[in-house]
């Protein structure tokens, strides 16, 4: 079997450094509201039991 040139070899994804922004966007997007949402819950629950 030949090896294929480099015109003919398939354009390889990102490596894990070139994706590290979109992954702590990702992460941001996704824990900012989550944590906000905690600790809401966590401030209104101690509202309802300690009245």
């Amino acid at each position: 079997m030949s090896q294929p040139t480099p015109q003919e070899q398939v354009p390889s994804s990102p490596g894990p450094r070139e994706r590290r922004p979109l992954i702590a966007f990702a992460w941001l997007w996704v824990g900012a509201p989550l944590a906000y949402g905690l600790y809401e819950l966590v401030r209104k629950a101690t509202q309802l039991f300690t009245g």
